[in-house]
């Protein structure tokens, strides 16, 4: 039992692990997909900002609701038709005008904890994108 318990637990957390980054792939990318759709109507009153509401930070609030709080676990950077946009550098326009096709693009990280499987990760990071392609309705 001394043996064999220590093994059995590190599989049984491996797998516990495997699961974890699988269900953080598929809610970040509901979130996405949600947070297009929303950046596609043009709106922004979703931005907790009551006076100043910008598009790009309601788009954002949708996409951490929709993550269950999965969006700050996974620090993802977002991309908007192949460019780039680290925190705080985002622009009110970079979802595009009415008619455009919005390419939504979200690159995350997940830590792995588990020692096991962590040596088969770069830097103990499990490394997924996610991303959603629409078009912007008629909004103007």
């Amino acid at each position: 039992m001394a043996i064999v318990m220590p093994v059995f637990l590190l599989l049984l957390l491996a797998l516990v692990e495997f699961g974890m980054m699988f269900f953080a792939t598929l809610t970040m990318q509901y979130a996405v997909r949600e947070g297009a759709r929303y950046a596609v109507t043009g709106q922004s009153n979703l931005d907790p900002a009551a006076s100043a509401q910008q598009r790009t930070a309601a788009v954002i609030e949708k996409m951490r609701d929709s993550s269950i709080g999965m969006y700050a676990k996974v620090a993802p950077v977002i991309s908007v038709n192949g460019t780039s946009y680290e925190a705080g550098s985002y622009s009110n326009t970079m979802f595009g005008a009415a008619g455009t096709i919005v390419v939504l693009q979200l690159d995350c990280s997940w830590t792995v904890a588990t020692p096991l499987i962590s040596a088969f990760f770069t830097d103990g990071k499990y490394r997924f994108t996610v991303a959603a392609t629409m078009r912007n309705e008629d909004f103007e």
